[in-house]
């Protein structure tokens, strides 16, 4: 994890953050990798056709960087914090209760989600404050005739009305047995990376 959020502050930001990029760019190329693209889509870094969002501007910011991932650890596991404003402070053991209560889930995956949440955690400074949402402008209320609110509106409208995208996302879905063994996952992870070659 750490040196997923080192890579993406050095290097250029994409315009989508692809398996290629990940590979090529950040320098991630096993297998066990890959989830790390739906992972960035879960704590709201990248949109969900892969594209970096604002707040992941803020990783490319040092400053900002441990902020940003701490916003995005309450976003990703928002129940977790709801139960317990300092999830993030409770030790092990108490972590995976929390987690067994609250998703309600069979004991490998709290285990596997435990593990998750404690990496990222790690990477955060949970004392940044989140910056405020800039507010909207009224839909009823036009902005001044002189202001550049007229301008910044136009540009927000060309990009909304840009055209489609040409592009296809697929999004797979696999159950996975929750008394396999391990040998069992990656046969299965195997078969699909033979599958999509």
């Amino acid at each position: 994890m750490a040196e997923l959020f080192e890579k993406i502050l050095s290097a250029q930001k994409p315009s989508t953050f692809t398996h290629a990029y990940l590979q090529n760019t950040i320098g991630l190329k096993g297998t066990n990798d890959r989830p790390l693209i739906p992972m960035l889509r879960t704590l709201g870094f990248l949109d969900s056709a892969n594209i970096p969002t604002p707040a992941y501007d803020l990783l490319k910011n040092k400053a900002t960087a441990k902020g940003a991932i701490a916003a995005g650890v309450r976003k990703a596991w928002e129940p977790l914090f709801k139960a317990n404003e300092r999830a993030n402070d409770l030790p092990p053991a108490e972590l995976k209760g929390l987690l067994s209560q609250v998703s309600g889930a069979e004991e490998s995956m709290v285990d596997w989600s435990a593990r998750t949440f404690t990496a990222f955690a790690k990477l955060a400074d949970f004392n940044v404050q989140p910056a405020p949402a800039q507010p909207e402008p009224p839909a009823n209320e036009e902005p001044d005739e002189n202001s550049d609110e007229i301008e910044a509106l136009k540009n927000k409208k060309r990009l909304n009305t840009a055209g489609l995208r040409p592009e296809f996302h697929y999004n797979i879905q696999i159950h996975l047995p929750g008394n396999g063994t391990e040998e069992t996952y990656l046969n299965i992870f195997n078969a699909l990376r033979r599958t999509f070659k």
